[in-house]
């Protein structure tokens, strides 16, 4: 079929489902946005550049700097390992839209990005919906849940271009030492799930004379390329993961690489999946962690900022897997905003809590395993930025947790 043909028999105002993060169909999605009127249009972490008009709804259940702020945006608030149910259930998609690579045997790859395509490919198909792949000779070839047969896809449209990049990230003091305190952390034979920013990327620096590591991941970087040339990854075990995004030479590295095994959102965030990995180390951040030991990673002001995406997954798993550990690692001092990050108690709605620990550059706070009051002291002293202490202390007493 024609692109032009299925969008003439899609239903009024239809869910269009596209690949989101740094692999969104461009090419496609104008075709998409010159005709039809309106439609929802479902991206994960969308970037900008999303059509923003009345007309499109712009639907996710993790917000990207495209969707942020905008006066279309409808947040669906959800684990993202819950996000596959939702194709099934209540927002069931009638066109899902690719980027692929050109087909081989039979097959296409969706190369730096499957996470929940696979589940919107199965629900569209489920109810006679439409899936059409933009096709770019410059998209990774990789294995695992990547690779979608031909005869799932209805159109193809040929569209070559480079993917979007990452440089490699300058590290600054304060991530750097965050970095080497989690990294004291994990020993040899753990297994890694940390993503994109400075924190994540000293973590995984610092880990390059450690032996035997295994990565499960959300997604990762160029961290999990250096820890590879160190030698310190463990070479039987694949390493698995749902997205990428970093350097040319990253998306070098894993194309036609047998080592890399891309899997689908409801297993990488599968909690109890994550679980039976050994040593699971989960590593996020958040914007604020009370002295309850709560964090908030998703709203500013009540406005959603991002969203649950697998940090509670990934929490739940690690806490339960053998020798696992959950940690939150944020600085002390917010920049933009001049504030403290840790707060008396976070008056947004709550992503997370109770992890293993909350790391800044101050220092380590253990919370699992304590009780309320010690937790709140740990935070106090050992987390929080020296100029806020008195007042933490003052505000605990208030929360009877002093």
């Amino acid at each position: 079929m024609k692109l032009t043909d299925i969008l003439a028999e899609l239903p009024a105002d239809p869910r269009v489902v596209v690949t989101g993060n740094h692999a969104t169909p461009w090419h496609v999605l104008e075709t998409i946005e010159e005709r039809l009127d309106t439609y929802r249009l479902w991206a994960l972490n969308g970037q900008k550049g999303l059509p923003d008009r009345p007309g499109v709804a712009l639907e996710t259940s993790f917000v990207g700097p495209g969707q942020r702020r905008s006066a279309q945006l409808r947040y669906v608030p959800s684990r993202l390992s819950l996000v596959p149910t939702l194709f099934h259930t209540a927002q069931p998609p009638d066109l899902v839209v690719l980027h692929t690579t050109p087909p081989r045997k039979g097959f296409v790859s969706m190369g730096v990005e499957v996470n929940v395509l696979p589940a919107a490919v199965a629900a569209a198909r489920a109810r006679g919906g439409r899936v059409v792949a933009q096709i770019n000779k410059h998209m990774p070839w990789t294995s695992g849940d990547a690779l979608l047969p031909v005869s799932h896809i209805d159109a193809m449209v040929a569209a070559d271009g480079p993917l979007p990049t990452a440089p490699i990230g300058v590290i600054d003091e304060d991530s750097a030492r965050i970095g080497a305190r989690v990294a004291e952390r994990v020993g040899d034979g753990s297994t890694l799930q940390a993503g994109i920013g400075a924190v994540p990327d000293a973590t995984l620096r610092g880990l390059v004379d450690r032996k035997g590591l295994r990565i499960w991941t959300e997604m990762f970087s160029d961290s999990v390329l250096s820890l590879e040339k160190a030698g310190a990854l463990d070479i039987s075990v694949p390493i698995r993961s749902s997205f990428l995004f970093g350097s040319p030479e990253l998306l070098e590295w894993v194309h036609e690489n047998p080592r890399i095994e891309m899997i689908r959102t409801e297993v990488t965030n599968d909690p109890s999946r994550i679980a039976a990995n050994p040593g699971m180390t989960s590593v996020n951040t958040a914007l604020q962690v009370d002295l309850f030991g709560q964090a908030n990673a998703s709203r500013i002001k009540a406005r959603i900022h991002s969203g649950f995406g697998g940090q509670t997954d990934f929490i739940v798993g690690a806490l339960h897997s053998p020798g696992g550990q959950a940690l939150i690692a944020l600085k002390s001092w917010h920049p933009k905003a001049d504030v403290s990050t840790i707060v008396p108690l976070v008056d947004e709605p709550v992503t997370s809590f109770q992890m293993s620990a909350v790391v800044t550059e101050q220092g380590t706070a253990q919370v699992y395993g304590h009780d309320q009051r010690e937790q709140a002291s740990a935070l106090i002293e050992n987390a929080a930025h020296p100029s806020v202490r008195e007042e933490l202390w003052e505000e605990a007493a208030e929360l009877g947790l002093a």
